[in-house]
């Protein structure tokens, strides 16, 4: 996580980096702060490091912070932009930049407390993923390309979205205990498991999956398995 502070004044600077610092340590939350001194700087910045959210004061000299947020615009659509102002004149062309909110000054810690909240909030979480040792080597899989799991023989085979499928030596409960988590995944039965997310049908006792392949359902599993998978493409329909 990447922010950067927006104003002309040094000691207007300083001061927000160490009040947001306070505020994302109470959070366990790590994140580069960078100060910078105009709109021209935060632009140059910008080009080879893109921000998470930006902190843009609105009149500073030379470009102002909401001509620095139209410029932005025009390239990158996901910084999070909150103007600091002392008046909020300018709200519908923040409007117009999509400005995540404006902080009036002066504002109080819990202003921004419930900012930074909503800041992380908007964030996109990072895919989750799991080690699993095949070879030898440890492998990093992330969740989204499992297809599904089955247990035999002592070994766990793991179909890929990347067509691959990978063997590794573990027991099945500790390999989806923390997929189980997960609203994707769905234990078909003893030893199998499947991602709901490159499922594309439900028939005949089996999921249909995106890569061809069918993941059978135990019997007593077969209507738990049809509302799961239902209740996922609601899910994913409304999201």
């Amino acid at each position: 996580m990447r922010i950067a502070i927006v104003d002309d004044l040094a000691e207007e600077r300083a001061l927000l980096k160490t009040r947001l610092e306070r505020q994302l340590a109470r959070r366990g939350v790590q994140a580069e702060l960078l100060e910078l001194e105009s709109s021209e700087a935060f632009l140059a910045a910008e080009k080879t490091q893109r921000f998470t959210s930006a902190f843009l004061d609105i009149y500073m000299d030379g470009m102002s912070g909401m001509d620095a947020a139209r410029e932005l615009r025009k390239t990158n659509t996901d910084c999070l932009l909150i103007f600091t102002t002392t008046s909020t004149d300018h709200a519908l062309e923040g409007f117009q930049v999509r400005a995540l909110h404006y902080l009036v000054k002066p504002f109080s810690d819990a202003e921004l407390s419930g900012l930074v909240d909503e800041m992380l909030a908007k964030l996109p979480r990072p895919e989750p993923s799991l080690s699993v040792k095949v070879c030898g080597s440890d492998v990093r899989l992330r969740y989204r390309d499992i297809i599904s799991a089955e247990h035999f023989a002592h070994m766990i085979n793991v179909r890929t979205t990347a067509g691959k499928t990978l063997a590794t030596r573990q027991s099945f409960k500790v390999f989806t205990e923390p997929l189980k988590k997960d609203p994707r995944f769905f234990v078909c039965g003893r030893g199998v498991i499947v991602n709901l997310e490159h499922a594309a049908d439900f028939q005949d006792a089996a999921f249909c999956m995106t890569d061809g392949s069918r993941v059978y359902v135990s019997q007593e599993l077969l209507k738990p398995a049809r509302q799961a998978f239902m209740e996922f493409l609601l899910q994913r329909g409304q999201g």
